[in-house]
């Protein structure tokens, strides 16, 4: 033990978000970080102050889904602060997308605020690929909501379309 925290493990990374539903950008990040980290954990958080489209338990479900074909990935969600569960879980760095100059302002504060909570958490940014730097969750829920439908799949995953569709009540 290291003054009482758990020792972090540099090769375990946490990849945060509500993923809400999760995006081909999601999708791609996770792709990503497998290669560079041993084990990925798709860390979904619950946040009380956002409306969620799916509850906690529906996101983990359709995210395990998503991610089965990785050996080294696995999904979990979480309360509180992000870095509090990533070093409970003895991982040693958060994973994050950035999508644009607004999404890079935005986590550098949050990465500045969680050295400050605990300086052995590393943060790493992998920028999105182009083809997903506009798409975003709220995105997705207007086209679903907006009879988008068939469009959906150029967005998200395709285990995903049906239960979108679903929620926003266009099945």
């Amino acid at each position: 033990m290291d003054g009482g925290k758990k020792i972090v493990n540099p090769r375990i990374a946490v990849f945060t978000g509500m993923f809400d539903p999760m995006t081909l950008g999601h999708l791609d990040v996770i792709k990503r970080g497998r290669r560079i980290f041993d084990e990925l954990i798709v860390g979904i958080g619950v946040n009380p102050n956002k409306q969620a489209m799916f509850s906690v338990d529906e996101r983990v479900a359709l995210a395990r889904q998503v991610v089965a074909q990785f050996d080294n990935v696995r999904v979990e969600s979480f309360e509180g602060l992000a870095v509090h569960y990533v070093r409970s879980i003895g991982a040693g760095a958060i994973l994050r997308g950035v999508r644009t100059l607004s999404d890079m302002e935005y986590e550098f504060a949050m990465s500045l605020t969680n050295a400050r909570l605990d300086p052995a958490i590393e943060t790493v940014f992998l920028m999105a690929d182009g083809e997903y730097s506009h798409v975003s969750s709220s995105l997705i829920r207007q086209i679903a909501e907006f009879g988008g439908g068939e469009s959906l799949g150029l967005f998200v995953p395709e285990i995903c379309i049906g239960p979108i569709l679903a929620k926003a009540g266009q099945r």
